[in-house]
């Protein structure tokens, strides 16, 4: 038999095959002389290559396929109609082990992606028990191609003088990377080596004393640099308005074992009464806090709460890099809000400011207002403000608590920004601004309580039944009925008329007790005030013919006053019943690995006995 010959014109396909995948195998065979029966094939492991040919109506590109070794069977087939010589290739082939055959991998023409695993499928009424997939990715590691690690003798088993030489060889040593993802049982016993070698450092640093000396500082920036600054992975959740936080479970690191670890030294070495900012600042310098900044895009939590914890240690040991570092996080909330709306590190980043804003010296520079007014006001028109909303109100409410006369452009700003069509972050928008009216001055409420009760006026009004009984809430703080008090006279004629009109037309009970305990507020605090009100607004409500007498208008207003208090009332006895702490939203399935891995991790601010002041 010949190994090769040139391939043959043949009219064995009389029309072109749909039924082809690329994968095609032409193998020298002697010639077919009768009508193929059922063939099965042991399919070589080598490339072949076929030039056009007019076996199918168009030419083939070249064709390079490494066969599969498995049994495949053709089924006879029209296709072939008659006892034709087969087709030889035009390149030599080794020879085959078995018998000559054929094959066609039947499919389609297309190429079949591979399925992909979907994290949460949402299937109503389906209860699997099946174990769910856990959340893992991992970033871009250059693994190290030496993985085999030198178990070292401990630190406390060597001399003195010998410590310091041990103690920057198992630095080196914690250089080397892993793979925890693609292959985690892989190089087992190294990991471990690895892993104690870090949890040995973090208690000798922790509980010695004049043991970070000069050749330490590099030593440890680099392990900590090679470590940790990678190549994140792209984000697997959802992003703006689709992210739920409390549905889309995170990705957690494959690598955080060791990360984990990592963190812990670098904390507890910046903690150490022994770390002189002096040496380090050599090391630790702009470069590396911008990729520190960098990771803060991580979807691992646990790896953001120690970042937080380790910036903000670098912010208040390191001076001259505050400046820098302020910078930066501002680059990211620009970047953040007007190009990318996506990141995750943004609620980490606010708490870090929130305690930095909390240690601004008065008067407030007017960098810091600038800040608040072009960078974390505008952070409230993001999609994804859920995720963070907490840690920005927290901040915004620092500054006026540190400068009064931020007020007015603050409140103004929220109601250029108020939601016309998300009802949940307008609920957000209605919990920060009671946190600011918590804190405003009197003189500052003046400016700003007309634009502000007709928003209110607008949320008394929303059929969305949170909204409404959110800004009602309004009516149980003691503070902000002080100052409703001092200026009824502006407030009252504003509120009574969405108050009134929602008292009867509201789809939610609940929201009419609300509306008469406001009401009856009203009425105690200013009786003629509250009538005045009342007249007013039946006046404009009716025609003038139905306001000839005043009869009518006063048996309204007695009637009005007696629906409030039984109202006020029936809330105050709905009030005491028992609600539950926790309610999730649905009964989705989740990832008891993740939940897990989240409840039992150990804070970085919980692991660290000192804390500076910033």
């Amino acid at each position: 038999m010949s190994s090769s010959s040139p391939l043959d014109s043949s009219p064995l396909l009389s029309y072109p095959l749909p039924l082809l995948s690329s994968h095609v195998l032409f193998l020298s065979s002697p010639l077919l002389s009768c009508p193929l029966p059922l063939l099965s094939t042991h399919l070589l492991s080598s490339p072949i290559m076929s030039s056009s040919s007019p076996l199918l109506s168009c030419p083939l590109p070249l064709l390079s396929t490494h066969l599969l070794s498995s049994h495949i069977l053709f089924l006879s087939s029209p296709l072939l109609s008659c006892p034709l010589p087969l087709p030889l290739l035009s390149c030599p082939l080794p020879p085959p082990p078995l018998p000559l055959r054929l094959l066609f991998l039947q499919g389609s023409n297309k190429k079949v992606p591979p399925a992909t695993q979907l994290m949460r499928v949402k299937q109503p009424g389906s209860h699997s028990a099946a174990k769910k997939e856990k959340r893992f990715s991992t970033s871009s590691f250059p693994l190290t191609t030496n993985r085999e690690l030198q178990k070292l003798p401990a630190l406390a088993d060597v001399a003195p003088a010998e410590q310091e030489k041990l103690f920057i060889q198992k630095l080196r040593q914690c250089c080397v990377l892993f793979d925890f993802l693609s292959d985690p049982l892989s190089d087992l016993k190294w990991k471990e080596v690895k892993r104690a070698a870090l949890s040995e450092m973090v208690e000798y640093i922790t509980h010695n004393r004049n043991v970070i000396t000069e050749p330490i500082y590099p030593e440890v920036v680099h392990m900590f640099a090679v470590n940790m600054f990678r190549t994140l992975p792209p984000s697997s959740n959802p992003t703006g308005a689709e992210f739920d936080p409390e549905e889309d479970e995170p990705t957690l690191e494959a690598a955080w074992p060791h990360l984990q670890l990592v963190y812990e030294f670098f904390l507890r070495f910046l903690e150490s009464p022994d770390f002189q900012p002096n040496t380090a600042k050599k090391y630790i310098d702009q470069k590396f806090v911008m990729q520190l900044l960098d990771l803060f895009d991580s979807e691992d939590p646990r790896e953001r709460d120690f970042l937080k914890t380790t910036l903000h240690r670098i912010y208040g040991k390191f001076l001259g890099l505050r400046a820098y570092i302020r910078k930066q996080i501002n680059n990211i909330f620009y970047r953040f809000i007007y190009e990318t709306e996506h990141h995750n590190g943004i609620a980490e980043l606010l708490e870090i400011l929130g305690s930095i804003i909390n240690g601004f010296a008065l008067p407030l520079k007017e960098e810091h207002k600038i800040f608040l007014l072009k960078v974390l006001l505008p952070l409230h028109k993001v999609k994804s403000l859920s995720v963070y909303h907490p840690q920005l109100a927290y901040c915004v409410v620092q500054f006026l608590e540190k400068d009064s006369t931020l007020t007015e452009p603050v409140v103004m700003a929220l109601l250029k920004y108020w939601p016309k069509t998300h009802s949940p972050k307008e609920v957000m928008f209605l919990n920060e601004l009671e946190e600011i009216l918590d804190v405003i001055e009197p003189s500052e409420f003046v400016k700003v309580q007309e634009p502000l009760f007709r928003q209110l006026a607008k949320c008394v009004s929303s059929p969305h039944f949170q909204v409404a009984e959110r800004a009602l809430y309004y009516w149980n703080n003691e503070y902000i009925m002080s100052l409703i008090s001092d200026n009824a006279a502006k407030i009252l004629p504003i509120m009574f008329p969405a108050l009134y009109r929602n008292s009867k037309t509201h789809w939610n009970k609940t929201i009419h007790g609300l509306i008469y305990n406001a009401l009856k507020l009203f009425m105690e605090m200013n009786q003629k005030l509250f009538d005045d009100c009342t007249q007013q607004f039946r006046a404009e409500k009716n025609n003038p013919v139905a306001m000839e007498t005043d009869v009518p208008l006063i048996e309204d207003v007695q009637r009005l006053k007696k629906t409030v208090e039984e109202g006020a009332t029936q809330l105050q006895h709905e009030q005491r019943k028992e609600r539950p702490m926790v309610r999730r939203k649905s009964e989705l399935p989740q990832d008891l690995y993740t939940t897990k891995a989240l409840e039992t991790h150990r804070r970085a601010e919980d692991m660290l006995t000192a804390h500076d002041g910033l």
